[in-house]
């Protein structure tokens, strides 16, 4: 589906974006990520296509809203059926249930919103939302409400669901985390689309500093562009001489930035060799830092940079790295990324 946009309260955005199955639109606090979710709803003015001029009951559109918006006072199914008002009441119940029990709960169709894990009710409102078959669906911040300890997982699930549905889904949010299950993301900065593509490519390609930060690079620093010898190109950094893949837009003497994704620094050690010997970019260090974030293990690196690191936890199971120890990390030149200037 194409969107395009026009608000002018209450900020102004012009937003132009293809949504294509489950689609992330990314922004900082602010950038107007709700504001756009409202006007396709019809919750407040804007022009454009699809849907401007429709209606709010009329347009094809289910709106999930960050804190979910459940009754308190009524059941799970009777909730998810509050939106089913035109059938009869025995098919509306036969429907409630049916999508609860195709989200999983239904064995708790009967509890009360309060009786419910946030997950939980987050999918008693996805299902109140699909009940009215939108052909778009929208939701506001869906990581908002969860806590940290299953946020993970709970959005998968949903992203999963959302998948077996087939329902065309936009969500808005700032988790770069959120954004690395969908199958489009979008950039939204200064009231318009900065990057839009396949989630790998905005991720692993993003085209200006403010895209790499909003898409997770921790680890970005100044350069400047010693040699092309294409396909590779030698960056001049505060730790030495490094090699990338060059692309089309360097010339030899321009600085940029550069940067790689905290996923994608290599541990080397000696006494454990890698299946593939980097023999690029090996720069040696001492850890300074080791905690526990989620699924991962956070690494602080520091030699002649400081990088941040994110371990898979069955690596650090495997390799017992300790803080204080000296370390020799590694990035592959593919995973050195590059990045215009903006001035």
């Amino acid at each position: 589906m194409e969107i395009d946009y026009q608000l002018r309260w209450p900020l102004p955005l012009a937003i132009r974006l293809t949504v294509k199955g489950f689609t992330v639109l990314l922004g900082a606090s602010g950038a107007g990520k709700t504001s756009l979710l409202k006007a396709l709803a019809g919750l407040i003015p804007a022009t454009g296509t699809p849907f401007a001029g429709l209606p709010v009951a009329k347009r094809p559109v289910s709106y999930l809203p960050q804190h979910y918006a459940l009754f308190p006072h009524l059941s799970a199914w009777r909730n998810v059926a509050f939106g089913l008002a035109h059938l009869p009441r025995s098919e509306r119940e036969r429907r409630s249930r049916q999508l609860l029990a195709q989200l999983g709960l239904g064995t708790y169709a009967d509890q009360w919103p309060r009786q419910l894990s946030g997950g939980q009710q987050q999918r008693v409102a996805l299902a109140r939302a699909l009940a009215r078959e939108p052909q778009l669906l929208l939701l506001d911040e869906p990581t908002n409400a969860l806590d940290a300890a299953t946020r993970e997982e709970v959005m998968r699930e949903v992203v999963a669901i959302i998948h077996d549905i087939g329902v065309l889904t936009l969500a808005v949010s700032h988790d770069p985390a959120l954004a690395q299950q969908s199958d489009r993301v979008a950039v939204l900065a200064e009231g318009r689309i900065i990057q839009q593509g396949e989630m790998a490519e905005v991720f692993t390609r993003p085209q200006t500093l403010g895209v790499a930060q909003l898409v997770g690079f921790k680890n970005l620093f100044a350069g400047r562009v010693a040699e092309l010898a294409p396909p590779w190109a030698t960056i001049d950094t505060q730790a030495g001489p490094l090699r990338a893949r060059a692309v089309p837009w360097l010339s030899v003497g321009q600085t940029l930035t550069w940067g790689v994704r905290p996923e994608e620094v290599i541990i080397v050690r000696a006494d454990r060799p890698l299946s593939r010997p980097v023999a690029d970019n090996r720069l040696s260090g001492r850890l300074s830092r080791l905690a526990r974030q989620g699924l991962y293990w956070h690494l602080t690196w520091e030699g002649p940079l400081r990088f941040e690191i994110l371990l898979p936890r069955h690596v650090q199971d495997r390799l017992a790295l300790t803080e204080g120890q000296a370390l020799e990390v590694a990035i592959k030149p593919d995973y050195l990324h590059l990045i215009p200037s903006s001035d």
